[in-house]
């Protein structure tokens, strides 16, 4: 059994809007509503990404449709909230409504892998998306995402020049790849970074975006402080490997984000190479790095387990051919990065719920 739109509707139309005279229907609040069987989605869209009363509408609504609805309702975790508002007027990216970085504490854990399947799936949602390769040492994402061949172009608009980023996949893609040889190492000093890094935030016309997804290099640099300076952070993602070494580097990761001055939320950990899985065996799970450790290390920190991405071979042959192994539907690992997806999303929406906007650092002058 199914809800008819009308039906839901109908229901909530009982909660009214703390303060008002007016109910959430009658604001315009609700859209997108979703129903099968007994399950029941729908976003609540707020001005502000802050709004107080959000928990309490989410409450109410809950409540609503178990009474007038039917009290078997599955929706508890399924009301998407979104904002008109995300970030402090006068900002850098005003049109964007997420900032998500993809951080890791060494390399080799598949960051970018992790990253530019999460873009591809969230703009296969239905989102609008784009991918900021900031590793600047070492660009991948042009080759994962099958743009090697493209390039940026650049328009003026009020006599400034604007780089107009590339789309692949239907995620708007920008990478210091696209303007070095591929073949040449980028032999950069701090300073030299950090000024591409502002560059492709303040000079790119990124336009609305409901996520901008940010690749950072692995570890902590110059880059990581650059992006705080300039732009608010709606989150960090963490990727690891089961390992210890890579878990105990992914904990500097985690603390560097959570530090008093940096203090950007941390929507969770994702657990990369969780296990291997050969494809004439595909219900097998050999556990070559380790079992579990993404997992306990998520409850020690007491942030969510994102995700848990196995070992198979697709993965490698896409990332060499362009194609995002997302994009192979029905297999074990498209519905596992679907999944990755799926939380880093709730996770976003539920940071965006219970906290403000990210305050830019500001670094002063002694």
């Amino acid at each position: 059994m199914s809800f008819s739109e009308e039906q839901v509707l109908e229901a909530l139309k009982k909660v009214k809007y703390p303060g008002k005279d007016r109910d959430i229907v009658d604001l315009g609040l609700v859209s997108n509503i979703r129903s099968e069987n007994k399950k029941l989605e729908f976003t609540l869209v707020f001005e502000r990404s802050n709004d107080p009363v959000i928990p309490s509408v989410r409450k109410a609504c809950v409540k609503a449709l178990k009474k007038y609805l039917d009290p078997k309702v599955e929706v508890e975790g399924n009301i998407e909230i979104k904002a008109k508002q995300m970030f402090e007027p006068g900002k850098n990216l005003p049109e964007v409504k997420n900032i998500i970085a993809i951080a890791s504490g060494k390399g080799g854990v598949g960051k970018s892998t992790i990253a530019v399947n999460l873009a591809v799936a969230t703009a296969r949602a239905g989102y609008r998306v784009g991918l900021l390769d900031a590793d600047i040492y070492g660009p991948s994402t042009p080759k994962m995402l099958n743009a090697e061949s493209q390039r940026p172009s650049v328009d003026t608009a009020n006599g400034k020049e604007m780089i107009i980023p590339v789309e692949s996949y239907g995620v708007k893609l920008l990478s210091i790849g696209f303007f070095v040889d591929p073949e040449d190492a980028v032999v950069w000093r701090g300073p030299m970074a950090t000024k591409a890094l502002k560059q492709f935030i303040s000079q790119t016309r990124w336009g609305e975006l409901d996520f901008l997804f940010i690749d950072l290099p692995p570890g902590t640099s110059d880059i990581h402080l650059t992006m705080v300076q300039e732009l608010s952070v709606t989150g960090a993602v963490v990727v690891t490997t089961p390992q210890q070494v890579a878990l105990a580097d992914a904990l500097k990761g985690v603390n560097m984000f959570r530090g008093d001055k940096i203090n950007v939320p941390v929507l969770g950990l994702v657990e990369n190479m969780a296990w291997f899985t050969p494809a004439e065996l595909p219900d097998n799970k050999y556990f070559i790095f380790g079992e579990g450790g993404g997992i306990r290390m998520a409850e020690k920190l007491k942030v969510p387990m994102l995700g848990q991405i196995p070992i198979v071979q697709s993965i490698c042959e896409g990332g060499d051919q362009g194609k995002p192994a997302v994009l192979n539907s029905g297999s074990a690992i498209a519905s596992a990065f679907e999944d990755l997806t799926r939380n880093v999303i709730r996770e976003t929406d539920r940071r965006n719920a219970e906290m403000p906007p990210t305050r830019i650092l500001e670094i002063k002058k002694m």
